[in-house]
């Protein structure tokens, strides 16, 4: 049997969301238990590997198991048993053909940065201070640049060891909060570092520190040099996972067209499983 766990978690007291040598990280906690119920170790297939110090108001992980609990029995297993910076918002067991990552189709993002005199120490990991003054007019003109299918390698880091560093973004906009901004995207998918370094990117532009016209060749040049810093781990959230196309479509522009890696694969093939 494969279920499906809807998973939250608060990134800022973990080395991210794979295994690591050293600190904590999401996937230990929840392999620990599995591999506790079992008395046998229990892989478990994440939709997305945030790293060290992001957050995620909904990630999916999939498993595999021999026993045969509902899937109210198993979230209240995990619940449990995890840390208070791990929670299981839903269970679903699902089709044993379904896979968490291969089967997502796009991914929602958003960076939320937090503005004032001072430093508030309460939001220490969980938004980015960033006091400067901004333009945000000049950030979303800039954000449009990174519509549609690009290569990405000057805003991945160089450490991406992805061969095909294409990707599709569908959304980007950056809004006005109470305290200060968030960054909102919605893509096809993420290379390790893109978000944040776009976020940084289109925080200079606000600053006046570069000129967002240059997006374009900065793209084209496929060069990480030329792209700029990245913005601290803290601000960021992975917001929502989609594994249906129309999910995507529900939070897209009309008439985006959407990017299907493979044919899609219902969740589950009997309703009973829910």
């Amino acid at each position: 049997m494969r279920f499906l766990l809807q998973i939250t978690y608060n990134g800022a007291g973990f080395q991210g969301f794979q295994i690591q040598n050293e600190g904590r990280t999401v996937q230990y906690e929840l392999e620990r238990i599995l591999k506790r119920m079992h008395k046998q170790f229990v892989r478990i297939h994440p939709s997305s590997r945030t790293d060290r110090g992001v957050h995620a108001l909904c990630q999916y992980v999939h498993f595999d198991t021999h026993l045969n609990l509902t899937p109210e029995k198993w979230q209240h297993a995990f619940n449990s048993a995890l840390p208070d910076d791990i929670y299981v918002t839903e269970v679903k067991r699902i089709s044993e053909d379904f896979h968490s990552r291969y089967d997502c189709i796009g991914k929602a993002y958003r960076y939320k940065i937090y503005q004032g005199l001072h430093r508030d120490v309460m939001k220490t990991g969980i938004e980015t201070y960033y006091p400067h003054e901004l333009d945000l007019d000049l950030m979303n003109e800039a954000a449009q640049h990174f519509l549609g299918t690009h290569d990405f390698t000057s805003f991945c880091s160089a450490k991406t060891e992805i061969e095909n560093k294409e990707r599709t973004i569908y959304s980007f906009k950056v809004t006005k909060t109470p305290d200060g901004y968030d960054f909102h995207v919605i893509g096809s998918g993420f290379l390790y570092n893109m978000v944040r370094i776009m976020v940084q990117h289109l925080l200079d532009i606000g600053q006046g520190k570069k000129d967002g016209s240059e997006t374009v060749a900065i793209i084209a040049a496929r060069d990480r040099k030329v792209a700029g810093k990245t913005a601290p781990a803290e601000g960021l959230y992975l917001e929502k996972i989609y594994l249906t196309a129309e999910e995507l479509e529900q939070d897209v522009p009309a008439g985006t067209k959407i990017i299907m890696k493979n044919h899609p694969k219902p969740l589950t093939t009997d309703p009973g499983m829910l």
